[in-house]
């Protein structure tokens, strides 16, 4: 069965964490983008407001993180089946009319996303044991915000040896939320809460990224009003009851920046498959701004080969629309061998740099201080052993050895596997020369 054959190649892959890489081929030929994981991951959770109902998800990617999270609703009582194939990828959730509430701790510990099944089972049950979460070593990223909003629409919360206690009298109560940062946990967190909540809740200052649109339509189809209140709002009206519905996952953004700078850091000529340009627009507007030759026609990126080096550009992580923070380190990968001097600030994370001492062992020339790094455009990379510190790191730190010359030995692929499916297989297709070990 194909789910079997997935379950055997995860198997494999939990063995292999070094991905050997001889470099210095221009890349060559078409790659679809996969689902998106920060979109996948939320809309999951969404299972958890429905009784004897039943979430059919599409395009749902096969990553570390995602079968965290599958182990973590089944955990709680949710039956989860699992459709595979070349072309297709579907999960459905199916509900019973009793969840658990109390969230394992080893699979909370496993991943930052953990801490989205907070707001819908809080709204289902009424009260949720969840110990703080784990995830990249990339910086602080705490709940304070998702805590708060939901005190404010009644809960009562008690933080007690690393555990988050939570409990509502009745039900969630439907209030206007102000979010001191727009948070995309706290935003998704929080419209999940509402989903239940008795009345209308408007939450202001919420993340504008698309993956909050994707969660938006799935509660839609659960049966839940939810609707925009102008730049940075979001209004819902609570419903009693949430019934099945069926989705699809957006194109993975982030995936797709990768390889799309993976083609023009190689200098190759490559078509990216199934992307939604408007979802990546700060990206391509700095790849046009350094000089990449690229075209955009409907949901296809295509790359090609230049005579020149990039010129210098100056980036500033943002949230969205701004450029993201998750493509940061893939475009400081590209900058390491522009011609002349860039800057990247990143504005989101601590610790996002991490990076940038791996590259260094490549030839790149980076300095950092405090959050601005400064890249000094050199010729080229040569192949060095490195390893990648988190996800994004990880995926800069081939994309550069794609683009230097001799062999290079990205060590720690764990990271790596948590964000992108096949990655490996992809990249072979498009004329890569990489191999797990």
């Amino acid at each position: 069965m194909p789910q079997k054959n997935k379950d055997r190649r995860n198997d494999t892959i939990d063995n292999k964490n070094v991905m050997k890489i001889n470099g210095g081929i221009p890349l060559s030929g078409t790659v679809k983008t996969q689902g998106a994981k920060n979109a996948a991951l939320p809309v999951m959770a969404v299972c958890l407001l429905l009784r004897d109902g039943a979430l059919t998800l599409d395009n749902v990617p096969d990553l570390h993180d995602i079968n965290t999270m599958i182990e973590l609703l089944k955990s709680l009582g949710v039956e989860v089946s699992i459709k595979r194939d070349e072309k297709s990828s579907q999960v459905i959730f199916r509900s019973p009319s009793e969840l658990k509430w109390e969230v394992s701790e080893t699979l909370a510990r496993k991943m930052r996303a953990s801490s989205l099944v907070l707001g819908p089972l809080l709204a289902s049950c009424g009260k949720v044991s969840l110990p703080l979460p784990g995830g990249c070593s990339i910086g602080s990223r705490p709940i304070d915000l998702h805590l708060k909003g939901l005190k404010q629409m009644g809960a009562e919360i008690d933080i007690r040896d690393g555990v988050v206690h939570a409990s509502v009298k009745g039900r969630l109560r439907g209030r206007r939320l102000y979010l001191d940062f727009p948070s995309v946990g706290a935003t998704e967190n929080l419209m999940m809460a509402a989903a239940l909540a008795q009345g209308e809740t408007i939450i202001e200052n919420v993340a504008r990224e698309p993956e909050i649109d994707n969660l938006a339509a799935v509660l839609r189809c659960v049966g839940a009003t939810v609707e925009t209140e102008g730049a940075g709002g979001v209004r819902i009206l609570g419903i009693d009851r949430a019934h099945s519905g069926r989705e699809r996952v957006i194109p993975d953004r982030i995936e797709a920046c990768t390889y799309i700078l993976a083609g023009v850091m190689t200098n190759g000529h490559i078509k990216v498959e199934d992307v939604v340009p408007s979802h990546i627009d700060a990206v391509l507007a700095k790849l046009e701004e350094s000089g990449a030759k690229f075209s955009v026609r409907k949901k296809t990126i295509e790359i090609f080969p230049s005579k020149k080096r990039l010129h210098p550009v100056t980036v500033k992580t943002m949230p969205y629309p701004g450029f993201p923070t998750d493509s940061q380190p893939q475009m400081a990968a590209a900058l390491s061998i522009a011609r002349g001097v860039s800057t990247v600030e990143e504005s989101v994370f601590q610790a996002r740099f991490l990076y940038a001492q791996e590259l260094n062992r490549m030839g790149a020339d980076i300095q950092i201080s405090r959050d601005v790094a400064v890249i000094r455009g050199v010729e080229g990379l040569q192949g060095a052993s490195v390893k990648a510190t988190d996800l994004r790191a990880g995926a800069a730190l081939i994309i550069a050895g794609l683009a230097a010359k001799g062999e290079t030995r990205v060590e720690d692929m764990i990271h790596v596997w948590r964000g992108y499916e096949a990655i490996d297989k992809k990249l072979s297709a498009l004329g890569a020369r990489v191999e797990l070990l």
